[in-house]
């Protein structure tokens, strides 16, 4: 059963100005090649899925820190542009963060993120952020901020009654006390290898599952996902599309699915509005540039 009024999310995590440098072939060590295309956008993984989140139809309020710079003041107005809540997005002095991103001409692409101010936000500011904006019915987090700071507002959310969602990327060993107040475990292929140690085939992700006690959901590219539904393993397939750009489609599955779990959806119905908005976006320039809505009218 889906709510009758739109759902209201927090996202605990990172802000990035993302540096793009496009080029048929990306260049080997001490190797200098002609690129094709430059372009700056708004990216970082929080903010991704806020994003997402928010042209769904959420309410969505962003908590992080941003640096005492001119990319700051962008990043703050790219938030009003989207009408994301940024009550909770804090100034901290130094840089804010920054991700110098390659993309080749198949759509891959290769990433240095460089977090800056994003390591600024403290545990106690995150849980007090949730308690400012309950009530909440979601709340996502992400890697690019230290794993103490996504904890302490994971416990607030639970506290309250929220779902919490994990996308441990960058992937790092996921410490039990963040585990303890996680409810969805979202990573990709590769971040699922080296969190599990293992390529996801159904008997990995099934005893993953089990070892960390959540709900387990892994993307898999052109692939689909895998998710862990009624105690077996269940793979969705992805539509087949020829991509130009994967930056951020992760984030655009995140972002959906947390938006059709606070809706409502089961989630099998929220993963396909998940499914259906990162294979948009690859099809797409950018990050936050490459996302776009989807009615579920």
């Amino acid at each position: 059963m889906t709510h009758e009024t739109q759902p209201t999310l927090a996202v605990v995590g990172s802000t990035m100005i993302d540096l793009v440098a496009y080029a048929e072939v990306l260049p080997g060590d001490g190797e200098t090649l002609l690129g094709e295309k430059f372009q700056m956008g708004f990216g970082g993984k929080g903010a991704n899925q806020a994003v997402m989140a928010k042209l769904m139809g959420a309410e969505v309020a962003m908590i992080n820190c941003l640096g005492d710079d001119d990319y700051a003041q962008l990043y703050r107005k790219n938030f009003a542009d989207y009408g994301i809540n940024t009550d909770h997005v804090y100034p901290s002095p130094g840089a804010s963060g920054v991700a110098p991103i390659w993309v080749d001409g198949q759509g891959n692409n290769r990433i240095i993120i460089i977090p800056g101010a994003n390591h600024a936000l403290t545990p106690n500011q995150a849980a007090a952020a949730i308690h400012a904006l309950a009530p909440l019915q979601v709340v996502v987090g992400q890697f690019e901020i230290p794993q103490e700071v996504t904890q302490a507002g994971f416990a607030a959310a639970q506290e309250l009654g929220a779902v919490t969602v994990l996308n441990p990327a960058p992937a790092s060993a996921l410490s039990p006390e963040l585990l303890a107040v996680t409810d969805w475990v979202i990573p990709n292929e590769h971040e699922f290898a080296l969190l599990a140690g293992s390529e996801p085939t159904d008997t990995a992700i099934m005893d993953f599952a089990t070892q960390t006690s959540t709900n387990l959901l892994v993307t898999l590219g052109q692939s689909g996902v895998a998710l862990v539904a009624d105690g077996q393993v269940l793979r969705l397939p992805a539509q087949q599309v020829t991509a130009l750009d994967t930056t951020g489609a992760g984030d655009a599955f995140v972002g959906a699915f947390a938006y059709g779990l606070a809706k409502g959806l089961d989630p099998v119905a929220a993963a396909k509005l998940g499914m259906d908005r990162a294979t948009d976006s690859v099809t797409k320039l950018g990050t936050q540039s490459s996302y776009a809505p989807l009615s579920l009218e």
